[in-house]
């Protein structure tokens, strides 16, 4: 991973725009590794999840509350780097709350429809919406293959209420209206390793993959120390997240691409 800090400007961007995106966050040997590892990952590959988009497709998605000490995913969660940019924009310790892996193939992968993250959290009695996530382009990701849309600032509209759409959570289509009327629409195509960090009530979707590319995503979500679960439902409450060099994620990726080629030979 490429060491950084956000700048006064990007936090007042996220702050403004409910995101920022970092540009080749995850430098190429490392994004390599991660590409790698995910898609020779066979016990990652059986706890992949399908959820129907409401539009006649569904997306893959496999999720992970647990951290480890041997595999890419949990040395990017623990990068001091990114560590340091959520505790930032959260002003306040971060704790791993959860990380996931999206799948979106050529010609098949389906869509996600508006949504606030915090929208379903909220439910998962986290009391207030300060968790982010960073979403990080395993695959180029552009208009054509399904690449994130955010609605610049929606944020600030606070939680909207959510119903269900297909298998997924999806925001009231009235909310989502009146926001695409009045703020911008941004298309954040990104190449791999870039890398965006978001609000947990900033509304964003994507389309269907109607290329012949994939789109693979990674997604790292925090949660602010003092907004601990007040129950424990699905993701974890509260434990002290140990964080780790950002050069400790080529050393993972690359010892655990090693082991996983030996295991094939």
């Amino acid at each position: 991973m490429n060491t950084f800090e956000l700048t006064e400007s990007q936090l007042a961007d996220y702050h403004r725009d409910g995101y920022v995106i970092v540009p080749r966050m995850l430098g190429q040997k490392a994004v390599e590794l991660l590409r790698n590892v995910a898609r020779a990952d066979h016990q990652m590959q059986q706890e992949v999840s399908s959820r129907a988009d409401g539009e006649g497709g569904s997306v893959k998605i496999a999720v992970r509350n647990d951290l480890t000490d041997h595999e890419i995913y949990s040395a990017i969660v623990r990068a001091q780097s990114l560590v340091g940019a959520m505790q930032s924009l959260l002003d306040d310790e971060v704790y791993h709350y959860h990380h996931k892996l999206i799948l979106k193939e050529p010609r098949e992968g389906g869509a996600w429809a508006w949504h606030q993250d915090y929208g379903y959290w909220y439910n998962y009695c986290c009391p207030f919406p300060l968790l982010a996530s960073c979403m990080i382009a395993v695959d180029r990701a552009t208009r054509e293959n399904g690449c994130l849309q955010v609605i610049r600032g929606s944020h600030q509209m606070g939680r909207v209420d959510h119903g269900q759409v297909g298998d997924q959570t999806g925001a009231d289509p009235k909310r989502v209206e009146v926001a695409l009327e009045r703020l911008p629409l941004d298309y954040c195509e990104l190449e791999p390793g870039d890398a965006i960090l978001f609000h947990c009530n900033l509304m964003h979707r994507s389309d269907q993959n109607q290329s012949e590319h994939p789109r693979w995503a990674f997604i790292c979500c925090y949660n602010a120390a003092r907004n601990d679960p007040f129950e424990t439902v699905r993701h974890p409450r509260y434990t002290p997240l140990d964080t780790w060099p950002d050069s400790r994620v080529v050393e993972v990726g690359a010892a655990q691409w090693a082991g996983m080629q030996q295991a094939q030979a």
